[in-house]
C-alpha cells in the first residue's frame, strides 16, 4: 500500500482534479459541488441506489455521497492533473462497499442508450442486477469495516461513501499528479521556486 493505514493516520484519500483544488481548499468538499456530478454520475448513482436492500440504513444514499479510498495499491494508476487529498471524516457517517463491482456496471449503464450497444440493456438486467445486489450485500459500515477489514481482502476494492461535507480544515494536500510524476506538495513548491 502507498500510505500508512487509516488506524495510524485517521486519514482517507480523495482524488480531485487540480482545476478544483483552489475551491476545495477554500470551501471544502461536498457530494454535489462538481460539474461532473450531474453530467456523469447522478443517474448512475440513482440506478445503484435502486438495488439497495432494506438492511442497509436509510441514510446510506449513494447519490448523496462523496467518495474516498482507504488506501491504494503500490501500482495504482492515478489520473494526470489530479490532487491526492488526505481528508478527515466522521466515521459514524460513512459506509464501505466494493468499488470494483460497481465499476463493472458503469460502461453498460452509460452505453445502453446507444443503438450499437443496446445489448447492454440485457447485460444490466441479468449480470448487472446480480453485480449490484452483491455490491450492496457485501457493503458495511465504516466502523464494522475497521473491525473485520474487508478493505484488506484480495479483490475487494473498498470505496468509502461519506455522508457529510468535508470542511477545509479537514483537508490536506498530499500529492499532485502530473503526466510525468507524482510529487508531494513540498516537492512541487521547491520545483516552482527553482524556476523563479
Amino acid at each position: 500500500m502507498i500510505f500508512p493505514d487509516y488506524k495510524q493516520t485517521g486519514i482517507l484519500y480523495h482524488i480531485a482534479p487540480i482545476t478544483d483544488l483552489e475551491k476545495i481548499l477554500e470551501e471544502g468538499i461536498a457530494y454535489d459541488d462538481k460539474t461532473t456530478y450531474l453530467s456523469k454520475y447522478l443517474r448512475f448513482h440513482k440506478y445503484i441506489d435502486s438495488f439497495k436492500p432494506d438492511n442497509v440504513p436509510t441514510w446510506v444514499i449513494r447519490k448523496k455521497a462523496l467518495f474516498a479510498s482507504m488506501n491504494f495499491e503500490d501500482d495504482h494508476n492515478f489520473h494526470s492533473h489530479s490532487a491526492i487529498l488526505g481528508i478527515k471524516i466522521d466515521r459514524n457517517r460513512c459506509w464501505v462497499a466494493d468499488e470494483s463491482l460497481v465499476n463493472q456496471v458503469y460502461e453498460p449503464f452509460i452505453l445502453k442508450d446507444i443503438k450499437m450497444f443496446s445489448c447492454s440493456k440485457n447485460y444490466l438486467n441479468k449480470e448487472g442486477k446480480n453485480t449490484l445486489k452483491k455490491y450492496w450485500n457485501t457493503s458495511l459500515s465504516f466502523n464494522e469495516n475497521l473491525e473485520i477489514r474487508k478493505d484488506k481482502e484480495n479483490n475487494y476494492d473498498a470505496e468509502v461513501m461519506i455522508f457529510h461535507k468535508i470542511p477545509p480544515k479537514d483537508i490536506e494536500v498530499i500529492s499532485i499528479v502530473s503526466d510525468h510524476k507524482i510529487m508531494d506538495k513540498n516537492q512541487w513548491i521547491e520545483l516552482f521556486k527553482r524556476g523563479q
